[in-house]
């Protein structure tokens, strides 16, 4: 009997999925719990074993294709079984931005299930599409590899990203290079899950939360000696610190005395979080993303430091991280040479640190002697519905107590 397959639900704020790549051809036998499809989320690309068994009657949508929870995306069953009153019925459930896509989709539907974005080859696997993981493929397409006829070490011979560690890139020809140097043509370039619900949530977030900002320095001196020493005794190379992981523990701690800051707005109440979470934005491919340290005024620096490695690593990689929990986040454009900026806060946080270079300047110092100094601008954006004006001078002014004097942070 012919079941349908609907769009799975395969992250927490997951709304809508996109097809990545279909790993079957219509047509062909898939066992349950067999692969079939990698669904791009929100989050992540993340391969679907399929819950059923059957033939692959028909592939509803189709690769990079759009649709929500619940839509129906393929049908399994008999070799030539008769489907179409069971795709009637789902069709009455459909949201309507599936049916927009089905429509759109019609066209190129009626004459085959061609993937709109595979990578084709007449070798890698019996239904002439290169089996890869996305991962191996995103890599594969920075370091412009051809997969096609590879043998990979993964399942079935799937090309993982272990597998393209020591290629090289192909050459690029000079007169392609040349070409596309002088193409003045427009390009599309479809938006990802990711993007696309990174877009909701800052546009929801900067037109919802009033922002308001304020601006300090620090002299970095002190903090920068401090992990001088740290760095010179190190047990394991993992345990490096970096500017950003200091910066993390010091407004961890500031955050521990502010419960006013470490909040959120809930429409008709405001929650204090009971714990602090230390969210560090990381740029990716697909826009950025907001891991999260859990628990940072109560681990110490190296434990930071190799947190952050390790969530840095499943972002790039393409892994399940948590981004929802944090409770304030950080934005280091510091190493890019950005001295000042602002940054939108990530919803439902009540305030958002953006971190400038660290550069040397004249400064005339507390005795009223002209000096240069290494110093170093932030930029806190605050909900001004949790966070008065008042309040967000002082954790500033905590903040920059704990930079310039971090034994300060150890009382």
């Amino acid at each position: 009997m012919a079941v349908v397959i609907e769009m799975p639900k395969l992250s927490d704020t997951m709304e809508e999925g996109a097809i990545a790549s279909w790993l079957k051809k219509e047509g062909e036998f898939v066992e349950e719990g067999e692969t079939i499809v990698e669904i791009e989320t929100d989050k992540a690309t993340m391969e679907y074993e399929s819950p059923e068994e059957g033939t692959l009657l028909k592939i509803i949508v189709g690769d990079g294709q759009k649709c929500g929870l619940g839509d129906v995306i393929c049908v399994l069953g008999e070799k030539g079984e008769d489907y179409s009153e069971l795709l009637v019925s789902s069709k009455k459930k459909a949201s309507p931005a599936a049916k927009e896509e089905e429509e759109a989709a019609a066209p190129a539907a009626q004459t085959s299930a061609a993937p709109a974005v595979s990578v084709e080859t007449p070798s890698s696997s019996s239904n002439g599409r290169v089996k890869a993981s996305p991962l191996a493929k995103k890599i594969a397409k920075d370091k412009n590899i051809d997969l096609a006829g590879m043998q990979g070490s993964g399942p079935n011979g799937r090309i993982i990203a272990k597998d393209l560690g020591n290629l090289q890139s192909a050459p690029v020809s000079s007169s392609a290079s040349a070409s596309f140097m002088s193409s003045a043509e427009d390009q599309k370039v479809n938006v990802s899950m990711m993007r696309s619900t990174i877009a909701k949530r800052l546009t929801s977030a900067k037109n919802d939360a009033p922002h308001f900002y304020l601006t300090r320095s620090a002299n970095m001196e002190k903090l920068f000696d401090w992990r001088k020493s740290l760095n010179a005794n190190l047990r394991v190379p993992e345990e490096k610190v970096s500017v950003n992981d200091l910066m993390v523990l010091c407004c961890a701690k500031t955050l521990a005395r502010f419960p006013e800051v470490n909040s959120s707005w809930q429409g008709d109440h405001i929650i204090r979080r009971g714990g602090v979470h230390v969210a560090v934005a990381v740029a990716t491919d697909n826009g950025l993303v907001t891991p999260v340290v859990k628990n940072a005024d109560k681990i110490g620096l190296h434990q930071i430091a190799v947190q952050t490695k390790e969530l840095i690593g499943q972002v790039k990689s393409g892994g399940q991280v948590d981004y929802t929990s944090g409770t304030f986040t950080i934005s280091n454009l510091g190493m890019l040479g950005m001295e000042e900026f602002t940054a939108i806060i990530n919803p439902p946080q009540a305030a958002i640190l953006a971190v400038g270079a660290t550069i040397q300047q004249p400064w005339v110092d507390e005795e009223g002697r002209l000096c240069v100094q290494k110093r170093m601008k932030m930029t806190m954006s605050c909900d001004h519905r949790v966070v008065d004006g008042a309040v967000g001078a002082k954790f500033l002014q905590l903040l920059v107590s704990y930079i310039e004097n971090p034994l300060l942070m150890l009382g």
